[in-house]
């Protein structure tokens, strides 16, 4: 017997960055997939995971900065792979990296990654990633020990690989981003990425060369002591997951354990740094 599940159409706007956080917060209470579209996002819950009161607690449901309207209706199970292939097209990144599915043809750039994201973060349509991307474009990689914390779809630690580091963890605390990097790294043929799902409790006795962090601005500033200590010395820790407007409480945060910025750069008001150790 097919689930049952409720369908929410959610109208947005501003529709960015409302869309992209009412997605993250949607994720955490259940909601299992995404569509987006010109005016906003369609979400799909379970009906036996859903509740009356679900959408209280969402944030930006209650912001003043946003006006989101929605309505819901049941719906039988869906096809979500289909969705998914009308929704998603392929990237390139600097003319050198290609980001496709499986059935888009291959552009032959210097680099080629292969994902289906299905609901994990980390298509590269992205700005941070596509801004992390960019970064570790610049970063000699051979040989250096990298984690990817907060993986998402497991993009950057593949792409990592590919530009010859090793060994590298990805580490994310949904289990559905988990399960997804673990077929994404298999989809790529890594055979240098070990990936877990946990949080930054998994970091003890760990050590860096390069750091990739790609979380909402929160969980960096609670968590930055971590991947700090982590990181080796002359070590690279990157940053993304926020806007041009927290640069000053990020770099307050790091300059604490005595790093370095070097270097950022924005896309559509996201921001991505790049931190040196000394």
């Amino acid at each position: 017997m097919d689930n049952i599940y409720l369908e929410y159409n959610f109208t947005v706007s501003p529709k960015e960055p409302a869309t992209e956080i009412l997605i993250a917060e949607l994720g955490a209470i259940g909601f299992e997939s995404f569509v987006e579209n010109e005016n906003g996002v369609t979400a799909y819950i379970q009906k036996e995971e859903w509740n009356a009161t679900i959408l209280e607690d969402i944030f930006v449901l209650n912001s003043d900065e946003f006006s989101i309207e929605y309505n819901q209706k049941e719906v039988a199970q869906t096809n979500w792979n289909a969705e998914w292939e009308k929704n998603f097209s392929p990237i390139q990144v600097n003319n050198l990296v290609s980001i496709r599915a499986p059935f888009h043809e291959n552009p032959n750039l210097k680099y080629d990654i292969i994902i289906e994201p299905k609901m994990s973060f980390g298509t590269g349509h992205h700005e941070t990633t596509h801004m992390m991307i960019e970064h570790l474009l610049q970063l000699d990689l051979e040989n250096k020990k990298v984690l990817d914390m907060g993986c998402g779809t497991g993009i950057l630690a593949i792409f990592a690989e590919m530009k010859g580091a090793k060994p590298i963890d990805a580490i994310d605390i949904d289990n559905w981003c988990y399960e997804n990097s673990l077929e994404n790294v298999e989809r790529n043929n890594c055979k240098n990425i070990d990936v877990y799902e946990g949080d930054s409790s998994l970091l003890i006795n760990k050590e860096y060369e390069v750091i990739i962090a790609n979380i909402n601005r929160n969980i960096l500033l609670m968590d930055m002591k971590v991947y700090t200590n982590c990181l080796a010395k002359k070590g690279t820790l990157l940053l993304s997951g926020f806007y041009e407007e927290d640069i000053p409480i990020i770099d307050a945060e790091v300059s604490k354990y005595g790093l370095k910025l070097e270097t950022f750069i924005q896309k559509n008001n996201w921001v991505a740094l790049k931190y040196n150790k000394e």
